[in-house]
């Protein structure tokens, strides 16, 4: 049996998973608003940076992909899309910021 991997082992499996418009990870983009294990399952709470994200679907895969090659069989992932709070670009790391050139983001 494959052990369940801490949240800090999945946050950093995540940041795999890009935005492919930006080219950054979604961990470092601040879309991750929720990663924690409640009621025997995975649940996370990501946004996008705009609903009108045309790479939803693709990012929403990857995440899935990533996961599941972590996971034990057993464990459900519950991924919710939200839009509360609105993602901003104060939301990315100061790295991210940097590196987009958001630096006077905050």
């Amino acid at each position: 049996m494959t052990a369940t991997p801490d949240i800090e082992t999945l946050r950093k499996a995540l940041k795999r998973v890009a935005d492919p418009e930006i080219g950054t990870n979604i961990v470092d983009l601040g879309l991750i608003y929720r990663l924690e294990y409640a009621n025997g399952q995975l649940e996370i709470d990501i946004t996008m940076t705009s609903p009108a994200c045309p790479m939803g679907d693709l990012i929403i895969d990857d995440i899935h992909a990533e996961l599941e090659r972590l996971l034990p069989a057993d464990i459900e992932v519950k991924l919710t899309v939200v839009w509360d709070p609105p993602w901003q670009p104060s939301m990315m790391s100061p790295e991210c910021r940097g590196r987009l050139g958001w630096q006077d983001a905050g």
